[in-house]
């Protein structure tokens, strides 16, 4: 199943007041007490939900923090970029690197004796800026650079391979851009209450829980050990000695040599079926389909999540039964363009030496296709991304409107009268207002620590747009500097909007997301030249998403009271480390496993769906725009969509309007839009069990087990994540040739290497 998912996170969009009990936000603390406290906007929650309180004498700059937090940013890295390169993207859970850092660091603190140079590892009690640090650190490494994307796509389709100099510096430039842009946008983003980012409330709760009460703390670690071991050693038997537990479908063993049972009810390996009632018992995919289903609020995702999944599958099948866009022609799921007999097209035969689209050669080798479900993915998203658009302006109008109005002329005045270029003088001393009792709380906390000043940004954003321009002469990009221009442009007005929209409500568009969108702009703009609009779809995915990391990582500090040139600190050294790693990685996996990744399937271990996808969308959007996707073309409703989409919330918000008892809110139809698509790549026999996890968790022990619910749910469920990760970590290297040659387990009936794992057809 995808994993491009919009995930909603109860914030300031909710219409009802926040109540302490029985919340999932709440710190142990207050579950405990019972009080039933009514929290009625983004300064009460951030206030109550997790400490204000800040002790200036813990010191975040130790050895140790540094230490844990490179060790934790190269495993970060690392796995980030294995990930990229799995049937399903998983990413690095916050929680878990909370917890992660929190064990070693208490483990230093308790074993390493203080005197001699080791005082150096251990010198005194594990502080929670310390712990913050490392998480920041760590967290801002592990990412996969989409830098990595455009190279591999560069590597595996046009057998270009740029120079170790020129491809580190596209990685530096391309993930320290955001960060220039977003850093200066941090008194629009960042400092206010109303910039609740409510996706890192419980992280910071965990903290809290675990430096207010250490007894307590140990306590819940212990079942944080047990949970942690049993999984990293039971994920060694989906991942290597038993796949077949990847999934289990009744039918696939019933009617093992069906294309059609294959299609509805197979889902073990990389673009299978749609998983249609498999179960799954490997934690690695369940946990990939929208996150960790143990976190995500039952009616913030999974209710509007499940129509959509529902939908998906009866849309699919209509569409190739009905031969719609020649969908039989080609495979059920895939990423590839074809020639219209089903092989897969050759993409260099259109293109001159120039790595241009010339108009002659396509006339010889005829016009791509994609399969259907592939279509109905794009179609999906784009009608989502219209969707929120109106679903935001229709229930979240008083948020939106509230956070422009940090934005002028006075703010803007001030902000330029104030601005220094000579950075290295700044002391970074802020001054505190006479009345504070406006400020967030806990930003009003943090004026006394030095400010990481806009210079520091500026100076990050200028080096890294000179760097990129320099670059994109370099890698064979096709983008002209105007080009470019523009791209960074349309991210700077991307992340005003996108970071207000994540901040307040806790929605993250993804980078898939709004890839459509952007690849059309590019398309129309540098038309007939597929690799510009990679590296335009690079400046833009790639800064805002970096822009949104960036502040939402500065609020993890802010809450935790991180000073914040610690802050600035560990971000730019995790991201550096975590590109360079990301770049070796990259290239171990496409020597070692290019003809997997090259494959329509791949394998339940390595696939190259994503490079695949974002090749032949930059073929298609970057060469044949006007051919494909224009009025009157054959996938002419793939842009047209966005249109419908602006209008799908209207019914829903006006029947709530007149006739609130039917529940419409309950309704978030962008992400029903966005599920249409959702099982058009990957795994999917997770599906079911992803469902069957979430309403344990967030209904039955939310409900009947509230205090276990608050006290261990997060908790289990980064175990989970982390025992996972780590075995999955090892498995890479050890036997499933991330490095080298892969040694899978001698086949059994448990693990059929020469088909599906879950011993369906092998169309």
């Amino acid at each position: 199943m995808s994993t491009e998912a919009v995930e909603e996170t109860p914030g300031a969009s909710d219409k009802k007041p926040y109540c302490i009990k029985r919340d999932i936000e709440t710190s142990a603390r207050e579950a405990e007490t019972g009080e039933n406290i009514i929290l009625q906007n983004e300064r009460e929650i951030a206030s109550h939900v997790i400490s204000v309180d800040d002790d200036p004498s813990l010191n975040p700059w130790t050895f140790r923090a540094f230490f844990i937090g490179l060790g934790l940013s190269a495993f970060g890295g690392s796995l980030a970029q294995i990930y990229y390169f799995k049937p399903q993207t998983v990413n690095v859970s916050l929680m878990f690197l909370g917890i992660i850092s929190y064990v070693i660091g208490l483990a230093m603190e308790t074993f390493i004796p203080r005197h001699g140079l080791l005082r150096y590892l251990n010198p005194g009690p594990f502080n929670k800026k310390e712990n913050a640090f490392i998480i920041i650190m760590a967290s801002a490494a592990a990412n996969s650079a989409l830098a990595t994307e455009v190279l591999a796509v560069q590597r595996l389709y046009y057998n270009i391979t740029p120079n170790a100099i020129s491809s580190i510096f596209l990685l530096f430039s391309s993930q320290l851009l955001g960060y220039g842009i977003g850093g200066l946008m941090r008194g629009i983003l960042l400092y206010s209450s109303k910039m609740l980012y409510p996706g890192v409330l419980p992280l910071l709760s965990m903290l809290d829980a675990f430096y207010r009460d250490g007894i307590a703390a140990r306590r819940r670690l212990k079942v944080f050990y047990c949970v942690f071991t049993a999984i990293f050693i039971w994920e060694i038997f989906p991942q290597w000695v038993f796949p077949l537990l990847t999934g289990l479908s009744i039918f696939c063993l019933v009617a093992p040599g069906n294309a059609t049972v294959s299609r509805v009810f197979g889902g073990s390996n990389g673009n299978e079926g749609l998983g249609l009632l498999s179960l799954c018992f490997d934690w690695q995919y369940i946990s990939s389909n929208a996150g960790n289903p143990m976190a995500i609020p039952l009616r913030a995702q999974v209710l509007s999540s499940f129509i959509g999944y529902v939908l998906c599958i009866i849309v699919f099948i209509a569409i190739f039964n009905n031969n719609i866009w020649e969908s039989q022609n080609f495979p059920f799921l895939a990423q590839l363009l074809f020639y219209e007999n089903g092989t897969v097209y050759d993409q260099t035969l259109i293109m001159n030496s120039n790595y241009e689209v010339d108009p002659t050669l396509v006339a010889e080798q005829g016009l791509p296709f994609y399969a259907g479900t592939w279509i109905v993915n794009l179609l999906s998203m784009n009608l989502g991304l219209g969707a929120t658009f109106t679903h935001l302006l229709l229930w979240n109008k008083d948020d939106l409107s509230a956070a422009w109005t940090w934005i002028n002329m006075d703010t803007l005045r001030s902000w330029r009268a104030n601005f220094d270029w000579k950075f290295w003088k700044h002391s970074g001393e802020r001054e505190v207002p006479a009345n504070t009792e406006d400020l967030d709380p806990h930003y009003r906390e943090m004026l006394k620590y030095p400010d990481a000043p806009n210079s520091w940004y500026f100076l990050t954003f200028v080096l890294s747009f000179i760097v990129g321009l320099v670059v994109i002469y370099k890698t064979n990009s096709t983008l002209p500097w105007w080009g470019f221009v523009i791209a960074v442009l349309l991210a700077t007005v991307s992340i005003l909007f996108f970071g207000a929209l994540s901040a307040i409500t806790g929605i993250g568009l993804s980078i898939r997301t709004e890839e459509t969108l952007v690849q059309m702009i590019a398309g129309y703009l540098h038309n007939g030249r597929p690799m510009a609009n990679m590296f335009f779809v690079l400046t833009v995915q790639n800064t805002v998403s970096q822009a949104l990391l960036l502040l939402r990582d500065l609020k993890i500090a802010q809450y935790a009271k991180l000073p914040p040139r610690a802050a600035f600190i560990a971000q730019i050294i995790g991201t550096l480390l975590g590109a360079v790693l990301n770049y070796a990685l990259m290239n171990s996996i496409i020597d070692n496993e290019r003809e997997i990744l090259l494959s329509v399937q791949g394998t339940n271990i390595w696939s190259g769906q994503q490079p695949q996808s974002y090749n032949s969308q930059a073929i298609a959007w970057g060469g044949l725009a006007h051919e494909l996707f224009s009025s009157g073309q054959r996938y002419q409703w793939v842009p047209l969509s966005y249109l419908i989409g602006l209008v799908a919330p209207l019914p829903f918000w006006i029947i709530h309007r007149y006739w609130p008892r039917l529940r419409m809110d309950y309704y978030y139809i962008p992400i029903i839009c966005y599920y249409i698509g959702a099982l058009s790549a990957g795994i999917n026999s997770s599906v079911v069990s992803y469902y069957i996890v979430s309403f344990l968790c967030q209904w039955w022990l939310r409900t009947r087990y509230p205090r276990w619910f608050v006290e261990y749910n997060y908790l289990v469920g980064a175990a989970l994540d982390g025992g996972t990760q780590v075995m999955v970590f090892i498995l890479s290297f050890a036997v499933q040739g991330a490095t080298g040659k892969a040694h899978l387990i001698p086949e059994w009936w448990g693990a059929d290497q020469s088909g599906n794992y879950d011993r369906c057809l092998s169309l």
